[in-house]
């Protein structure tokens, strides 16, 4: 009986000091660190489990499970999954170019023989990117120019054209340019790879995020084109700079490129900074400060990736004065933040891939214009006809010339008798709406009487056009070339364009120390252009044309393409 109330009191004291213990536990200090708590906790539950009659561990900590504990081991092992991730990423990639190369001789000289080459050895083959080689357009004249010749100085090379244009064969795309552009191309050394993923280049594959969305698609046109030939030399023909890298570390080919202009520019850059709307920067988005924010954040970050693809170029040529020296902006563009994230991994492996010496600046190499026809126009009898030539896209402003048209008839009400004439090419249902609301803001200016719109017109039609004309219009801002600037001249009309870019620095430019067209940037001084242009004296009149005419034939022929093409140095480019 005694040993019962023994055994009772002394449980009853147990149960005291662990309700004790328990409460510590709980109202331990919320500082106190993790550890002492648990450890309060432990010692607690440590004392229940005596009471009830089984003997306590020798350790009066048993083990647990913190967050700090789990952050200890989540950490390294996420750390070890991540760079096994890019390991494996590495040596697949690795594998693939490896696997890529080694197939290409195969490749390569199936190519050759089906040419009915003799030493497939001797040959060189130089590769030229053009997704839209058959469009017919300014940038196909630089490209099937430079093939001709190479056929004609260079008969050891084979010319491999890589083509998006899967509905054309290869004698229809040579008949094509020679009715187009009257150049014979010789078909024993001219080859196409046809690309079968062009629309990923396309603007309606990516309605959001277009710039990003369509080189990340030329960079993946660009495998599936090494994938069916590496070439001895690559060039971009088109402007699709990111393809550059693939070509060069995938298909480990030397690389050159034409640039028509560039993908993105410091001028867009500023747009969108100062919230000004244009065709590149909508006005949902410049009204919004919010979306300007994102839309500079996201221009940085693609400046920075564009600059990168452009350096793995061994030579660059540029169409003028305009693009050369925004791509040279470009070359020497840095962004410290974002050149310090390529220390990072798995960017840090961007650093080996670098070229030792990139490229500092882009040749300029004016495209060759055909003015052999229109250079023929008399100069004389010329009708009161301002004229443009352009397709009806935003960016060439066809609002801006009825402006110009209605300011031109507040100032001078004596010429209404003067008409305009927009000559251009209609791509889709886009391009007809912007015509019903440019003839519709024709009605509401007033000059619906005196403005002509010439849509989808024949070549022949448009020659005759150029032929009767006296001033040829151009209002684009920044115009990277002008081709139709140069044709106006050459037909003989005095041009009026835009003062910036190819028309202000390379086109209509002084001849012998006197103009040969006129500029402007608003409607009232285009107006005032218009009148300068249509009031000359006869003999300065006649003065003016030939100038222009002079200036265009001499500066933008086949002859000056091919010989600044030469001089950039394409021989000598590393031919593996």
């Amino acid at each position: 009986m005694r040993a019962r109330d023994s055994q009772e009191s002394q449980a009853s004291d147990q149960r005291q000091r662990h309700d004790e213990m328990i409460l510590v536990a709980k109202t331990a200090p919320s500082t106190a660190p993790d550890k002492e708590r648990v450890m309060l906790a432990n010692a607690a539950f440590g004392a229940g489990d005596t009471q009830c009659g089984q003997s306590a561990p020798e350790s009066s900590e048993a083990p647990t499970f913190t967050p700090q504990g789990a952050k200890k081991v989540i950490r390294p092992l996420g750390s070890m999954i991540w760079l096994s991730c890019i390991l494996f990423a590495v040596v697949f990639a690795i594998f693939r170019v490896r696997k890529l190369r080694a197939s290409n001789a195969s490749r390569r000289a199936a190519v050759l023989r089906g040419l009915g080459a003799s030493d497939v050895h001797k040959k060189r083959i130089v590769g030229f990117f053009h997704p839209y080689c058959n469009a017919g357009g300014g940038g196909e004249r630089v490209l099937w120019t430079a093939i001709a010749m190479i056929q004609r100085t260079e008969p050891d090379i084979v010319s491999v054209v890589y083509s998006g244009d899967t509905d054309a064969s290869k004698a229809e795309i040579i008949d094509k340019v020679k009715a187009r552009f009257d150049i014979s191309l010789d078909p024993a050394t001219l080859h196409f790879v046809f690309l079968h993923s062009r629309h990923l280049v396309e603007d309606a594959a990516w309605p959001r995020f277009t710039l990003l969305g369509q080189s990340l698609g030329s960079m993946y046109l660009a495998w599936e084109a090494m994938s069916a030939l590496i070439p001895d030399l690559y060039i971009d023909t088109m402007g699709y700079a990111f393809t550059f890298p693939v070509a060069k570390y995938a298909g480990g080919a030397p690389v050159g490129a034409y640039v028509h202009y560039p993908t993105i520019s410091t001028a867009m850059l500023a747009r969108v900074h100062t919230r000004t709307a244009g065709p590149t920067n909508s006005s949902s988005i410049s009204a919004s400060p919010l979306l300007s924010r994102g839309k500079a954040l996201y221009y940085r970050a693609f400046m920075h990736l564009y600059a990168r693809a452009l350096r793995t170029a061994d030579v660059l040529m540029a169409n003028g004065t305009w693009t050369a020296a925004h791509v040279d902006q470009i070359l020497g563009h840095t962004d410290a933040l974002l050149d310090a994230l390529h220390w990072l991994p798995p960017l840090v492996l961007l650093k080996f891939m670098e070229p030792a010496t990139p490229p500092r600046h882009a040749r300029i190499v004016f495209p060759p214009c055909d003015t052999r026809a229109m250079a023929e126009f008399p100069l004389d009898g010329r009708e009161r006809v301002i004229v443009s030539v352009a397709q009806f896209r935003p960016e060439k402003d066809h609002a801006a010339m009825l402006r110009a048209l209605s300011a031109f008839f507040a100032a001078h009400p004596e010429m209404k008798d003067v008409r305009m004439v927009l000559i251009g090419g209609s791509r889709n249902a886009g391009d007809a709406a912007r015509i019903e609301g440019l003839r519709a803001l024709a009605a509401e200016l007033g000059i619906e009487g005196s403005v002509e719109f010439v849509v989808n017109a024949p070549y022949p039609l448009m020659l005759s056009w150029l032929a009767r004309a006296s001033v040829g219009l151009n209002t684009m801002v920044d115009e990277h070339f002008g081709i139709s600037v140069v044709e106006y001249m050459a037909a003989g009309l005095i041009p009026v364009a835009h003062a910036s870019a190819g028309p202000l620095l390379d086109i209509a430019v002084p001849y012998q120390g006197q103009p040969t067209g006129f500029h402007a940037t608003t409607p009232e001084t285009f107006a005032d252009a218009f009148y300068k242009a249509l009031s000359l004296p006869p003999a300065e009149d006649r003065a003016m044309r030939e100038r222009a005419r002079a200036l265009a034939v001499g500066k933008f022929s086949e002859a000056a393409f091919e010989e600044a093409w030469n001089a950039s140095g394409w021989r000598d480019w590393p031919v593996r």
